[in-house]
């Protein structure tokens, strides 16, 4: 396989740096695929600590013969320019460079334009039924740690799970803390754009519009209508999102539909490696240790875009 540096978005005002690994040449087209990270700013790989998750999902699936584009994310070249400009949502920061990426490799002429799917990691899986709708046009979408919940449901959910860990002093202290978190997180949806593009609400920087707008575009309104092949993967041990709530919250929507399958991995993270101390205060020590993605978790991916690649032949 080789690594070819692109640059996507080139005539765009933020061009990004990415890698496209293309497998070694067989018979034929090779499926394409688009790897969307995480919330925060983020390299291609996807680096956090010591772990590379985007980097062993592009090297696992070009040598099963699946070409894999990855890019760094918006806000971790631009970040500061960004920083100050209160409108940024989710389309700015994820979903508009995910389009650029598909068509970029749909324009490559050792792909087939109709096998192009997507892998979504966390905010890029909860994000990758939309960006599917709004431009992205996959074969089929893969959603890695995702949710179909709104995203302060999930930040609310981690900060009480930190919050139960505390001794009871700090939980005092805490419990103020998420308390006013609460409150402005209640009150997003009773503010106008503009209030809520002057209103911050995580740090300086995240201002309320930012959870305003993504929240007004539930997933759970475009998982309704799809109808194209949907993977979702989730390890057991993930402490960013829950089974109960988030892998179980997309069995909720989508049902036993045929297009869509479910697997749930014992003793996997949220990157898909094997858990290490499995709790949210100790993730910064939890991806520190180098690991890989679990090869299962690379093998199914590849069978599920195989499969299908293959039944589109017929």
């Amino acid at each position: 396989m080789a690594d070819e540096k692109i640059v996507l978005g080139a005539a765009t005002k933020y061009p990004l740096n990415g890698i496209l690994t293309i497998p070694d040449k067989t018979k034929g087209l090779f499926p394409g695929v688009v790897l969307v990270q995480g919330s925060g700013p983020s390299n291609m790989d996807e680096k956090i600590g010591n772990i590379y998750p985007f980097k062993d999902l592009a090297d696992g699936l070009s040598g099963l013969g699946i070409a894999v584009l990855r890019y760094d994310k918006r806000t971790f070249v631009y970040g500061k320019e960004m920083r100050n400009d209160t409108a940024i949502s989710v389309k700015e920061e994820t979903i508009e460079d995910a389009v650029h990426a598909a068509n970029f490799l749909r324009r490559d002429s050792r792909i087939d334009p109709n096998k192009i799917f997507m892998i979504g990691h966390s905010l890029g899986g909860m994000l990758a039924p939309r960006i599917d709708a709004e431009g992205g046009h996959f074969a089929g979408i893969i959603m890695m740690g995702g949710s179909p919940r709104k995203f302060e449901d999930i930040i609310m959910d981690q900060n009480n799970e930190v919050l139960n860990s505390l001794n009871k002093f700090l939980k005092g202290i805490a419990r103020k803390q998420i308390a006013a978190l609460a409150s402005k997180f209640d009150n997003i949806y009773n503010l106008s754009d503009e209030e809520a593009k002057s209103t911050p609400v995580l740090g300086k920087h995240v201002r309320a519009y930012y959870l305003k707008e993504m929240g007004e575009h539930p997933a759970e309104n475009y998982l309704k209508v799809l109808n194209k092949p949907v993977f979702i993967l989730q390890g057991e041990k993930d402490f960013h999102v829950s089974v109960e709530k988030d892998f179980n919250g997309y069995k909720k929507i989508l049902g036993d539909r045929p297009n869509v399958t479910y697997k749930l991995y014992p003793n996997l993270n949220h990157a898909f490696m094997p858990f290490v101390y499995g709790e949210i205060r100790k993730a910064k020590k939890e991806y520190k240790v180098a690991q890989h993605v679990d090869r299962q978790v690379i093998n199914d991916i590849s069978d599920w875009i195989h499969s299908y690649h293959f039944a589109g032949d017929n």
